[in-house]
């Protein structure tokens, strides 16, 4: 396998709040240029200050060099940004959501002109919101598919759900990332069949905090049981991300690597 072809495509973890945008502004391009990297993913489903995604904070996402960005629970908390999920092909919201209430698509085809590579968002049930079957839902759009390099970002809560879907999808996808509990897992692999896989790629914001809300205000909530408004915290980032390097032949990954830049 030559250089022309590989294809290094980098999953960034949860991107919370206007302080985790500029952190990721910051730090992108050279990391980017660091790894060679061809195609960008980001979470972007808490990039506004309080969660949910709005049109600035997706134009500061893209344009700090992100090709394509996934969503999760808190996708359509920003009324604002609901036509942006229509406009724009690379905005996505979990693919399992309900077609006929919710706008936007869950899957996309970035076309890099030598090839093309597709990216999946799914959401998971296990206490989450009431959705369609994941597994159900990826079998439907693997049909439609024509391409080798084929990404998914599962956004779920239980570690068992995001196993299980991986394994099922094991040799027909090239790279699975989980993402929604902002803490970033230790056990990343190539599965049997050749797909790249992690748990949960982490968060990029604040980490002085409980998964980059301000940690006084998550104790209240806990000791106390009664609404607090959450603020996003303030003070050191990180950002947290994985590289897969996908043979463009086969659509296998052939090495993966965790990154965490501070």
């Amino acid at each position: 396998m030559t250089e022309d072809d590989r294809m290094n495509i980098l999953a960034i973890g949860d991107i919370v709040g206007s302080i985790g945008c500029t952190f990721l502004r910051k730090k992108l391009p050279d990391l980017k240029k660091a790894e060679n990297i061809d195609l960008v993913i980001a979470n972007g489903e808490n990039s506004a200050d309080g969660n949910g995604i709005t049109p600035a904070s997706a134009d500061h996402i893209f344009q700090s060099g992100v090709d394509i960005i996934t969503n999760g629970n808190h996708t359509f908390r920003r009324r604002e940004c609901y036509s942006r999920f229509d406009e724009c092909e690379y905005l996505l919201r979990p693919a399992n959501m309900p077609p006929a209430t919710t706008p936007g698509r869950g899957f996309t085809v970035f076309d890099f002109g030598r090839s093309s590579a597709a990216v999946i968002n799914l959401m998971g049930c296990m206490f989450m919101d009431s959705l369609d079957d994941p597994f159900a839902a990826a079998d439907r759009i693997l049909e439609e598919l024509h391409t080798n390099i084929i990404i998914v970002d599962f956004h779920a809560e239980a570690t068992a759900e995001k196993l299980a879907l991986a394994y099922y999808l094991d040799g027909r996808i090239s790279a699975f990332f989980g993402t929604h509990t902002h803490v970033q897992t230790s056990d990343e692999r190539i599965m049997p069949g050749g797909t790249g896989y992690i748990t949960d790629v982490g968060m990029t914001g604040p980490y002085d905090s409980v998964l980059g809300v301000k940690k006084e205000l998550a104790i209240e909530k806990f000791r106390t049981k009664m609404p607090v408004r959450f603020e996003t915290a303030e003070g050191s980032c990180r950002l947290d991300c994985i590289r897969f390097t996908i043979d463009d032949r086969t659509g296998k990954t052939t090495s993966l690597k965790r990154i965490e830049i501070t």
